[in-house]
């Protein structure tokens, strides 16, 4: 029996986290799917798609953040999707977040890129996530991330 379609919210900021977050949509399929992300030229990843651009922002700018995550917040209340999931990194630490206080399903993939160790805001997001994710067998633990295969 297929799942009902939900929607969701694709948030990751640029790069790899984006390619990685690109490389799930065949999982997007049959749902209503939205993208954010932090570069305008990134629309033509998802021309089927809403997509949203966010200010990029890092830990060194707390406005550039504040604003990032109002940011979200209104694209939250917009799009009132099921699920959010993110690849990282500051927006989707916000998006999952702000997701969960409007209690909404959320999932966190951490980087691939993290081989040594789960990154900065997968520390900070996991534990808020209803599923934390790793894409490294070694870094998986009983509290979170768990490892269920890699998006390569």
């Amino acid at each position: 029996m297929p799942l009902a379609s939900r929607k969701i919210l694709a948030v990751a900021s640029g790069g790899g986290h984006w390619v990685q977050l690109l490389r799930l949509r065949p999982a997007f399929e049959g749902h209503d799917a939205a993208f954010v992300t932090v570069n305008p030229a990134y629309r033509s990843d998802v021309p089927d798609h809403r997509f949203y651009v966010v200010n990029d922002a890092t830990r060194w700018n707390k406005a550039a953040l504040v604003l990032q995550a109002l940011r979200l917040l209104r694209i939250l209340l917009a799009e009132r999707p099921d699920v959010v999931i993110s690849t990282g990194a500051a927006p989707g630490y916000f998006a999952v977040r702000l997701a969960r206080l409007l209690g909404k399903r959320t999932v966190w993939l951490d980087s691939i890129a993290n081989v040594e160790h789960v990154s900065m805001s997968g520390v900070k997001a996991g534990p808020h996530a209803d599923l934390w994710l790793t894409q490294w067998p070694h870094l998986a633990r009983a509290n979170g991330p768990r490892f269920e295969g890699a998006v390569l």
